[in-house]
């Protein structure tokens, strides 16, 4: 098997070095319902998902981070009364995040927990 290195990627009008491609990719994402029966619509490096409580959720990764020191940015889409807007009011729930997964919290209006239709994660960082 032979290795090809490059170090650009050009569309003969602009050049980006595959380094900013690479480090810039998220590693992993997933859209998933968050109500009722949970279901992922559609992912990347995502093995499972748990159902935790109301509005709590762990998504587990088939490739781990080479540390838990690894971003992500969420975004929810509400419906009914305020169907169509996007709160980013997911974060860390139950301490630090693990190498392997992340377990996020849903909260509406006073911090209250809530399952949501339309939820959505990715993660940056390094792969082990």
């Amino acid at each position: 098997m032979s290795t090809l290195t490059v170090s650009n990627i050009s569309d003969s009008t602009t050049t980006v070095g595959t380094s900013y491609v690479v480090n810039g990719s998220a590693k992993a994402w997933i859209n998933f319902d968050g109500t009722g029966t949970i279901a992922i619509r559609d992912s990347l490096n995502v093995a499972s998902l748990t159902d935790n409580d109301e509005g709590v959720y762990t998504i587990n990764l088939s490739s781990a981070f080479s540390a838990a020191d690894y971003a992500f940015t969420s975004a929810k889409g509400r419906t009914g009364a305020n169907g169509g807007t996007i709160q980013a009011h997911t974060n860390v729930a139950g301490g630090a995040p693990s190498a392997s997964s992340l377990r996020v919290i849903n909260t509406i209006e006073n911090w209250t927990t809530s399952d949501e239709q339309y939820l959505n994660v990715s993660f940056h960082g390094d792969l082990a």
